[in-house]
């Protein structure tokens, strides 16, 4: 990322997911109780508590209030998944331009960044995109 933070995405049979910051770390392979037990004091971030996010989503049309998953948070969260399985199926190291969500000199990882569209769809993107 611009900012110094680098992500790294490995696949095989005993990987998960691992979060590594300056205080410390956590995994999907620990103890789930171990964060369960954890108490977030006053001044720390505190995030929107949802449990089912069909739920919320229904509640904040009929609210008006911004939804625990807004449509660019959950864009750009699973924009890792995506390029890491892109680059996992290339078997490479991919470089990505985020300002331009595409990827720097790699045609064909570019190509699988979306399925190509039918039309009336397809002229109506263009439309919009351009």
């Amino acid at each position: 990322y611009k900012n110094g933070v680098k992500l790294v995405i490995q696949s095989g049979k005993d990987t998960g997911v691992k979060y590594e910051g300056s205080e410390g770390w956590i995994s999907n392979r620990e103890d789930p109780q171990k964060l369960m037990d954890t108490v977030i004091g006053p001044d720390e971030i505190h995030l929107y508590e949802s449990n089912d996010h069909y739920r919320n989503f229904i509640d904040c049309v009929l609210s008006r209030k911004e939804t625990a998953a807004p449509a660019e948070i959950g864009h750009r969260s699973i924009t890792m998944s995506h390029l890491g399985n892109i680059a996992m199926k290339l078997e490479q190291d991919l470089d990505w331009d985020p300002a331009a969500e595409k990827f720097l000199d790699n045609d064909r990882a570019n190509s699988m960044l979306a399925r190509k569209m039918r039309e009336p769809w397809a002229s109506l993107y263009r439309e919009f995109v351009v």
